[in-house]
């Protein structure tokens, strides 16, 4: 069968507004850690913007080599990076 990938909600279901992680846990040997944590800057993105990002890393920030890996114009892909750049600013002055 095919495992569907669960992901992390970043948004309350019920009022939209920003989750927090509440408990963390090993599996390994059952620890538990409870309490009111801020999520970190980049898991408040989403996918596609988690991928963009890990994209930009690995092509060691050159925007023409993610943009002929994407199969999109260098102002496509430095329009998308703006967008990320603006969204940072605002997660992290909140």
């Amino acid at each position: 069968m095919n495992e569907q990938k669960r992901r992390l909600p970043l948004q309350c279901p019920a009022c939209d507004s920003p989750l927090k992680v509440g408990r963390l846990f090993c599996e390994q040997c059952d620890t538990e850690v409870c309490g009111s944590f801020e999520l970190p800057v980049l898991a408040k993105l989403t996918e596609k913007e988690q991928l963009f990002v890990i994209d930009f890393i690995k092509s060691s920030g050159s925007l023409k080599d993610m943009a002929k890996n994407m199969g999109v114009s260098y102002p496509t892909v430095r329009n998308v990076l703006d967008d990320l750049i603006d969204k940072l600013n605002k997660i992290e002055s909140l």
